[in-house]
C-alpha cells in the first residue's frame, strides 16, 4: 500500500513538471465538458470534451525523446575584463548505440536566454557550439545549467532535462599597469631590508672605515686591531609599509555610474599593484548601518591574490546604508594598525571639508592621497591642508600623477 502510494506521488509530480497553466486549463475544460454533456445528453459538449482529451494527448508525445546523451558547458575563459569578449561552449554528443532526435536547447546567460536548435545525433555524433556572454558590465554572469526542452507546439506541454551545473563568469574592472609604488614606506626593525645604507639597524652589510660622529657602540673591534684602523659596521635600513586602498561607496559621491565605475578601475589598480609588489595591502569599502563596534563601519575585501581582489570587486556597488567616508577612515584606523600610505578613493561630489576629515582621522604620519574620478575630465594634483589630492578623467591620469610624485620624492 506504501509502495503504491509513492508511485502515484512520483507520477503526480512527473505530471505537474511537465503540463503548462494553459495545458491545466484545457485539462479542466476537458473535464468540465464531459461532465455537462454526458449529464444533459448535450452532443456537442462531448465533441468538445473529446477532442480536447485528443489534443492533450497528442501534445503529450512530443514529450518523447531526450535529444542527447551528454552535455557539457564550458566558460573556456572564467575571467574577463569588462568589455572583453567571451564566450561559453556547448558540447553535445551520443555515445550509445541509437539515434537521438533533435530537441531545443535553452540556456540561461544572466537575465536572458539564449536559445539553439540541437540537431539530430547519429550514432557517435557530436554537436559542438560558442556563444558569446555579454562583458559590457562589471560583474557577476551566471551561465548555465544547460537544458533540452521538448514542448508542443500549442504550449499544453513543456518537458525540461537540465545536463550540466551553472557556472560564473567573473567581468572584472578595468585595470592600468601603474608604477611600483615607493611611497609610504616607515623604517622599522621588524621590515625588509633595503638597499639603503644607515648606521644603525639589524641586518648587516659591510665595514669601513670610523670617522667622527659614528656611534662607538658599533666598533668591530676585532676588524679595529687587525687593520690598526677603527672599523664600525653599516646596516641595510629595513622598512614596512602597509598600504590601504579605500574606496568609497555613499552613493552621494558621484555624479553618475561612470564616476562609480572608474573609480572601482582607479582602486582596483592600485590594490594589484601592491598585491604585485608583495605589500602589505588592505583594501577598505564603506560597511552600511551605524559605526558602533570596532570595524563596524567598513568592510575588508581579500587580497590573498590579485583574482581573488578583482573577483569581490565585481559585485561591490553603490550602498544608500553606506557610512560616510571619514567614519569608514576612523572604523579603518581602528581595525588596521600600521597603515603607511592611505589612498581614498571617491567621485567629485566629495568635497574638500569631507576630505580632509576624513584624512584627519587617520593616525598621525600616515601619508594620505585622495583620488577624485571624473571621466573625461582633465588631470589636477592640489594640496588641501596637507592632503595630496589627485583629479583624474581616465585611468592614465592615475599612473602619470603617481609616477610624478614618485620622481618629485
Amino acid at each position: 500500500m506504501v509502495a503504491a502510494a509513492g508511485v502515484v506521488r512520483d507520477w503526480a509530480r512527473a505530471v505537474q513538471g511537465v503540463v503548462t497553466p494553459l495545458g491545466w486549463a484545457v485539462v479542466a475544460g476537458a473535464v468540465a465538458a464531459l461532465a455537462v454533456g454526458y449529464t444533459w445528453g448535450w452532443v456537442e459538449f462531448i465533441a468538445i470534451g473529446w477532442g480536447l482529451v485528443l489534443l492533450v494527448g497528442v501534445a503529450s508525445v512530443w514529450l518523447i525523446g531526450r535529444g542527447a546523451s551528454t552535455i557539457e558547458l564550458m566558460l573556456p575563459t572564467p575571467r574577463v575584463v569588462v568589455g572583453e569578449q567571451a564566450q561559453a561552449r556547448l558540447i553535445a554528443a551520443n555515445p550509445g548505440r541509437r539515434r537521438f532526435g533533435g530537441v531545443q536547447l535553452e540556456v540561461p546567460v544572466g537575465n536572458r536566454v539564449v536559445e539553439r536548435v540541437l540537431p539530430g545525433l547519429p550514432r557517435g555524433g557530436a554537436f559542438d557550439d560558442q556563444f558569446r556572454i555579454p562583458t559590457e558590465r562589471r560583474g557577476i554572469v551566471p551561465v548555465g545549467p544547460a537544458r533540452t526542452v521538448r514542448a508542443d507546439p500549442i504550449g499544453l506541454m513543456r518537458r525540461e532535462i537540465v545536463w550540466s551545473q551553472s557556472v560564473d563568469l567573473h567581468v572584472h574592472p578595468r585595470t592600468i599597469a601603474i608604477g611600483t609604488l615607493s611611497t609610504g614606506f616607515i623604517r622599522d626593525l621588524e621590515g625588509s631590508p633595503t638597499r639603503d645604507l644607515t648606521a644603525s639597524d639589524i641586518a648587516f652589510h659591510a665595514l669601513r672605515e670610523y670617522v667622527p660622529g659614528d656611534d662607538r657602540r658599533f666598533i668591530h673591534w676585532k676588524s679595529s686591531a687587525k687593520t690598526g684602523t677603527f672599523m664600525v659596521r653599516q646596516f641595510e635600513e629595513t622598512r614596512r609599509s602597509r598600504l590601504m586602498v579605500l574606496l568609497d561607496l555613499e552613493p552621494g559621491a558621484y555624479a553618475d555610474d561612470e564616476e562609480f565605475e572608474l573609480a572601482v578601475s582607479a582602486a582596483a589598480s592600485l590594490g594589484a599593484r601592491a598585491i604585485r609588489d608583495a605589500r602589505t595591502v588592505s583594501f577598505v569599502v564603506s560597511g552600511r548601518g551605524r559605526v558602533g563596534t570596532r570595524g563596524s563601519g567598513m568592510r575588508e575585501l581579500p587580497t590573498v591574490s590579485r583574482d581573488r581582489l578583482l573577483d569581490a570587486l565585481c559585485v561591490v556597488e553603490r550602498d544608500d546604508a553606506a557610512v560616510l567616508l571619514p567614519d569608514v577612515a576612523r572604523a579603518a584606523t581602528e581595525s588596521l594598525p600600521g597603515v603607511s600610505l592611505a589612498f581614498l578613493i571617491t567621485g567629485t561630489a566629495r568635497g574638500a571639508g569631507t576630505l580632509r576629515a576624513a584624512s584627519s582621522r587617520l593616525p598621525a604620519g600616515v601619508e594620505a592621497i585622495a583620488v577624485q574620478c571624473s571621466p573625461g575630465g582633465e588631470a589636477s594634483a592640489r594640496t588641501v591642508a596637507g592632503l595630496t589630492v589627485f583629479g583624474i578623467g581616465y585611468l592614465e591620469d592615475l599612473r602619470a600623477m603617481l609616477a610624478r610624485s614618485a620622481s618629485v620624492a
